[in-house]
C-alpha cells in the first residue's frame, strides 16, 4: 500500500476555518488501544497504587509528587523543540507522531514549534475523599494570564487514554470563547453558560484547543479514574498558511445584506458567521469581527471580508 504523503494530512480550510471560528478541533478514537494501554502503564496505573480510600487535597498533591518522581513522563524545559520532548519509543511520542495529529499540529503551529509544558490531570472519584466538599467541579477559567496577542496562538492538546462517559464529568468547554481576553481565573464565578459543552469521548481521542478557551473540569460522579494529559505547543513561526499549498482562494464577492437567498452551506464565510448560544445580540458580533481578522491573518489575505463586517468600519480617509 501507498504510503500517503505528509502534506495529505494537512487540516482543511473548512477544519481551518472551524478552528478559528469555534477555538477546538475533535479527533475522537484517533489514538489506538495498544498506544493507550502504553500511555497508562508509562504513568503507573493509578487506581492500582492507592492505598487508601479516605484522602483530602494534600494527599492528592503528595500523590502527584509520587506520579511525577516515578511515572516515565520525563520532566522537560519550556521551550524544547517538540520533536525532540519525548523518546522515540514512548506513549507520548507515538501520541504526537500520529499522522493525522503531526499534521493538525503543523498545520495551525507549524512544522518546528516548542513544547510550552504538559501536565496529567487526574480526576477522582467521590469514594477517594472523606469530605464531600470535595465534590466541587472546577472553576472556568483559561489557561493563560492575559494575552496580548492578536493573533499568535498556542494550542493545547488535551489527549484522553481511556473512555470519558457522562457521570466522569468530563472537561466542559465554551465554543467560540477564545477570542475574550481574560486573566485566567477571573471568569470563575460564571457557572453554566449556554452552548457549553463537556468531553464525552471513546478513548484514544485528542482535542485540540486554543490557548485561550473558556474550560474547567467537572465532577467526576463514575467509579471510574478520568485521565487527561494536556500539552502545550507554541509556534516559531508566523501561522501564515501552513495548512494549505495554495489551495484557499477568495473571490472577495460580498453577498447582500440582510434581504438575501442565504450564505452558501458549508462555506468559510458562513462557519466564520455562525454565533454561538452565549453570543449577546450586539457584542457578540465582536467576535465575528475578530474572527474575520484572524481568517485574514492566516490566509495573508487583507481583503477577506464576510457579510463586509470589517470592510464597512475601514473606510476611514481622513
Amino acid at each position: 500500500m501507498k504510503k500517503r504523503k505528509e502534506k495529505n494530512f494537512l487540516l482543511t480550510d473548512n477544519q481551518m476555518a472551524e478552528f478559528v471560528s469555534k477555538g477546538y478541533l475533535i479527533f475522537e478514537n484517533i489514538i489506538d488501544n495498544k498506544t493507550n494501554k502504553k500511555f497508562l502503564s508509562e504513568i503507573g496505573h493509578t487506581s492500582t497504587s492507592l492505598n487508601k480510600k479516605n484522602t483530602d487535597q494534600t494527599w492528592l498533591e503528595e500523590h502527584y509528587n509520587e506520579i511525577m518522581k516515578s511515572s516515565k513522563i520525563p520532566l522537560v524545559k519550556a521551550g524544547t523543540p517538540l520533536k525532540k520532548a519525548y523518546k522515540k519509543n514512548s506513549a507520548l511520542n507515538d501520541v504526537i507522531s500520529n499522522p493525522v495529529l503531526s499534521g493538525a499540529i503543523k498545520s495551525l503551529v507549524g512544522d518546528r514549534p516548542k513544547l510550552d509544558h504538559h501536565f496529567l490531570h487526574i480526576t477522582f472519584p467521590s469514594k477517594y475523599y472523606h469530605d464531600a466538599n470535595q465534590k466541587i467541579s472546577q472553576g472556568n477559567h483559561n489557561d493563560c494570564v492575559i494575552d496580548p496577542r492578536e493573533k499568535t496562538f498556542d494550542i493545547q492538546l488535551f489527549y484522553f487514554p481511556t473512555a470519558v462517559e457522562k457521570n466522569m464529568g468530563g472537561t466542559r468547554y465554551i465554543p467560540g470563547s477564545h477570542f475574550r481576553m481574560v486573566n485566567e481565573f477571573a471568569i470563575a464565578r460564571y457557572h453554566n453558560i449556554r452552548g457549553q459543552k463537556h468531553v464525552v469521548c471513546p478513548p484514544g481521542t485528542v482535542i485540540i484547543f486554543h490557548h485561550n478557551i473558556w474550560h474547567g473540569a467537572g465532577i467526576n460522579n463514575s467509579k471510574k479514574i478520568r485521565y487527561g494529559f494536556k500539552i502545550r505547543i507554541m509556534p516559531t513561526q508566523k501561522q501564515v498558511k501552513l495548512w494549505t499549498n495554495k489551495t484557499y482562494k477568495n473571490n472577495h464577492d460580498e453577498e447582500a445584506l440582510y434581504w438575501n437567498r442565504g450564505i452558501e452551506k458549508n462555506s468559510i464565510k458562513e462557519i466564520l458567521q455562525k454565533t454561538e448560544p452565549w453570543f449577546e445580540a450586539d457584542s457578540g458580533r465582536l467576535d465575528i469581527l475578530n474572527r474575520i481578522r484572524l481568517w485574514r491573518h492566516i490566509t495573508n489575505d487583507k481583503n477577506f471580508d464576510a457579510a463586509y463586517w470589517l470592510t464597512r468600519i475601514e473606510n476611514d480617509y481622513n
